[in-house]
């Protein structure tokens, strides 16, 4: 794990890709929002369940479009939190603690796990988890080189 205080913020466009490897997941599209506290998943599934005394949460991620497959996911449950969105809705949340992979650094963030379908992105990375690590430039998107690359990018 990179350590933000021994390293200096990366400059990173409002948009941008990136990895969830624990979750199984090698790329996904990520809106950057510093005006968002914390960072949001889309899921299309949702389901608890207990694992050695523990609540453990079982959900599908589509890390691309709709003709993408979706990718199943267990994680254990954090917590449950009241997390209020852009239009001032109030709704508790599930959520996770997950590493996350975004231009070189590997790091851990909370992640709620909510519907974003009518989102353009599936995932939201808020300031919490880029607080220290990242600097967004909102005039930049995409400034990492993707990962792992497209079948159209081979030779």
């Amino acid at each position: 794990m990179t350590d933000p205080a021994t390293s200096s913020p990366i400059v990173l466009g409002w948009r941008e890709r990136l990895a969830l490897p624990q979750l199984g997941i090698a790329q996904l599209k990520a809106k950057l929002d510093t005006g968002a506290r914390s960072s949001a998943l889309h899921v299309e599934t949702l389901d608890s369940f207990l694992r050695d005394g523990a609540v453990w949460l079982r959900f599908t991620v589509r890390a691309g479009r709709q003709a993408s497959p979706a990718v199943s996911c267990e994680a254990q449950a954090l917590d449950r939190r009241m997390v209020t969105d852009t239009g001032g809705h109030r709704t508790e949340r599930w959520f996770i603690r997950s590493e996350i992979l975004l231009a070189g650094r590997r790091f851990e963030a909370d992640i709620n796990l909510t519907d974003r379908r009518h989102m353009l992105f599936p995932m939201l990375l808020g300031r919490s988890a880029l607080h220290g690590r990242f600097v967004v430039d909102p005039a930049n998107a995409y400034t990492q080189p993707r990962w792992p690359p497209a079948a159209t990018d081979r030779p």
